[in-house]
């Protein structure tokens, strides 16, 4: 571990010598790649450790016939609802407007109405958002390569 805090301390000095246009272009296009590869984990229906996300309850007896249901957050992840933001301090991935709060009730699990007469319900935990370590992977390789440069 001693050999990598030289290694970090080194990195911070290099990126805090970056003019604050460069940290938050960099910034901007690290949050965009991580955007993009939380996009395909959601998709991908798996959590950040690797899990499946918990199938979704089966329907009653009397729903109707031959319908084809979307997977689960097809909206959700679009480009429209996910939005990737750097600036020269940091590069946020985040859930914007009414859809923030729909995915803060999967994320931690919580509990929430389906609809507005619909009772209130307990949902299991789908973690949309977190880091593994191919996001640590997409950091790294875009930090050299913009240090670099």
């Amino acid at each position: 571990m001693s050999e990598l805090t030289a290694f970090d301390t080194r990195l911070a000095g290099l990126v805090a010598a970056l003019s604050p246009q460069s940290r938050k272009a960099m910034a901007a296009t690290i949050a965009k790649r991580l955007r993009k590869h939380q996009q395909q984990r959601i998709k991908q229906q798996v959590t950040p450790d690797g899990q499946p996300f918990t199938p979704r309850r089966p329907q009653p007896l009397r729903a109707k016939k031959g319908r084809i249901k979307r997977e689960m957050f097809a909206k959700l992840r679009t480009a429209k609802y996910m939005k990737a933001k750097g600036n020269a301090d940091d590069a946020v991935v985040e859930f914007t407007g009414q859809v923030q709060r729909m995915a803060k009730v999967h994320q931690y699990g919580l509990r929430d109405r389906p609809s507005v007469r619909a009772k209130e319900m307990q949902y299991p935990a789908r973690p949309l958002l977190g880091l593994d370590a191919e996001d640590m992977k997409i950091l790294e390789d875009e930090l050299m390569k913009l240090l670099i440069i």
